[in-house]
């Protein structure tokens, strides 16, 4: 009887076993050391609050959020709404008979591992043979140095981005958009609503949960960007990438805690990076909730 009560606990105990020694030790002794200078396996030694207030005085740290907050900008106003008109078309009636073969491939650019997505890019951005500036020679137009320039670096990585994540978020949508009932459309012709007026009184406000949901996995996954700018902007290989032009959080992160092996410094970045995460998706959550009153 007593074996009865307690086996429910210990069939789940493996995961919680495993977290703990995989996920909340690391993630408390990582807290612990951004309260000390620690450089590779010498003695620590506590500085308190000393690394948390010299990241705001690190021009290359200031240099990464902006990086990563231009690319978050980025993904939610433009990647997500490149996939919000990918989904209303594969919702629409012409596409019918191919909407499974578009489906499908939105899934391949996810699934693709993103070291081979970084190379491949490499090529799509070359300024002599590159796709990119073929396509722009071919049109008259100047070709650019996507991935010398520090102007170029996250207009490239959000050209990249939108290869690579609006076909996902597509589906997210359309999703959404196949839970609207067709009634209220009907409702909406009969009281003379153009299509227009249809999508933003009936579609929109009935996609909030999915617009929440996609707009979080965004932000998250921007300021979590790591493989893609890394080989692109060839910090891997010790490179500034065009002046830092793609440098961003995480990578900034990894060059500290791996290759100067300053872990007390690299764990406050991790922190900060964790606080500026729950701080915008707090903000979110607040934002739409405040749309449902409305």
């Amino acid at each position: 009887m007593k074996f009865q009560k307690i086996a429910p606990y210990v069939f789940i105990s493996p995961f919680f076993i495993l977290y703990a020694i995989f996920g909340l030790y690391p993630t408390l002794y990582a807290l612990y050391l951004s309260f000390f200078d620690m450089t590779g396996f010498s003695q620590v030694k506590l500085v308190g609050l000393a690394n948390y207030i010299n990241l705001f005085s690190d021009s290359r740290f200031i240099k990464a959020l902006w990086n990563t907050t231009y690319y978050a900008l980025g993904s939610v106003f433009i990647i997500l709404p490149v996939a919000l008109i990918l989904a209303i078309l594969l919702n629409s009636r012409y596409i019918e008979r191919i909407k499974g073969f578009f489906t499908t491939s939105f899934y391949l650019p996810l699934i693709t591992s993103p070291v081979v997505v970084a190379i491949m890019f490499t090529l799509v951005f070359d300024y002599e043979y590159g796709l990119l500036n073929a396509l722009l020679r071919n049109l008259n137009l100047t070709p650019y140095k996507w991935l010398q320039e520090p102007r170029f670096g996250i207009p490239s990585l959000i050209i990249l981005g939108i290869w690579r994540y609006a076909g996902m978020n597509a589906l997210y949508f359309l999703s959404g958009l196949q839970a609207v009932p067709e009634e209220l459309y009907d409702a909406a012709r009969v009281d003379g609503a153009t299509k227009w007026q249809a999508f933003w009184h009936v579609t929109f406000p009935l996609l909030r949960p999915v617009t929440l949901f996609v707009v979080i996995q965004a932000i998250i996954g921007s300021y979590n960007l790591f493989a893609e700018p890394f080989i692109l902007a060839g910090q891997g290989s010790g490179g500034a990438g065009a002046g830092d032009g793609m440098l961003m959080i995480t990578a900034y992160l990894y060059i500290n805690g791996f290759r100067f092996l300053r872990m007390g410094y690299a764990s406050a970045i991790g922190f900060v990076l964790m606080l500026i995460i729950f701080v915008l998706t707090l903000l979110q959550l607040r934002i739409f909730r405040m749309g449902e009153i409305d």
